[in-house]
């Protein structure tokens, strides 16, 4: 069964290595519309106003000279389907979602019908957690990693007031960023013993809906597809190395298309 399993990789790695390559580019976006929804917040300018929009058009820009065949958002795959259709109408009331405002206006601009939803539901199961640090003498310690994690988000908010849009995507794309964002969930697997490892299950659950997405992504691109991915910055560490792992797929950095400031 071994044989065969890894007789059948092979025969697949040779498969894709056949055909051109998927150019894949996947970019770390903080939410605009401000939906609360994560234990650390962006405070998001509001991306409607003329300036803003012309910082988000540059950027549309900058990642149109990509030639994108295929764009991914942070979206459920009915739910983009339907809104990018009303987008493309005219019939989509007005949104600051980071969806429409990266994902639409790109994929419009570059004159795709359609745009890929890639989002998951998944469990972040960190109630578990809190109680582990709060009976073993690691609240502090906990609170202290939180605290962090807002630090991050409020260094992103205040760049919103010295850089453009396309600056700050750019600051939360280095490989220091990201680097960053890897270490904040690692640093949970030290809260644990013996049996009760509840930071190993918040980071099997953290890397199943990652790889869900991963696998979503994987399954609708095709050869030579030059793709452009919009998704939460903490999601890219992982996805990014399941990219990298992945036959017939070049992983491409976002930093390099984004604006400086």
């Amino acid at each position: 069964m071994r044989r065969f399993l890894m007789l059948a990789l092979l025969l697949h790695g040779a498969a894709w290595a056949a055909e051109p390559p998927a150019r894949v580019i996947v970019i770390g976006t903080y939410h605009f519309s401000n939906p609360g929804q994560d234990k650390a917040n962006v405070d998001a300018v509001d991306v409607t106003v003329p300036r803003r929009q012309a910082e988000l058009q540059a950027v549309t820009d900058a990642f149109a000279a990509f030639q994108p065949t295929f764009v991914g958002v942070e979206w459920p795959a009915d739910a983009a389907r339907e809104q990018y259709a009303r987008h493309l109408a005219g019939t989509l009331p007005p949104s600051s979602n980071e969806v429409v405002q990266l994902g639409f206006r790109l994929a419009k601009q570059v004159g795709l019908t359609q745009v890929h939803g890639l989002d998951v539901p998944g469990d972040f199961p960190f109630e578990p957690l809190g109680a582990w640090a709060q009976a073993n003498g690691r609240a502090g310690d906990l609170d202290a990693l939180m605290a962090q994690a807002q630090g991050i988000t409020a260094r992103i908010t205040a760049l919103q007031a010295t850089h453009s849009i396309g600056g700050v995507l750019r600051d939360m794309n280095t490989p220091q960023a990201l680097d960053e964002a890897a270490r904040f969930y690692a640093e949970f697997l030290r809260y644990g013993s013996g049996e009760q490892q509840p930071g190993v299950e918040l980071n099997a659950a953290w890397a199943k809906r990652n790889f869900a997405i991963c696998a979503r992504l994987l399954q609708a691109l095709k050869p030579g597809d030059r793709a452009v991915v919009f998704y939460g910055q903490g999601h890219v560490p992982q996805l990014a190395a399941c990219l990298r792992s992945a036959p017939g797929v070049e992983l491409e950095e976002a930093e390099a298309f984004l604006p400086t400031s």
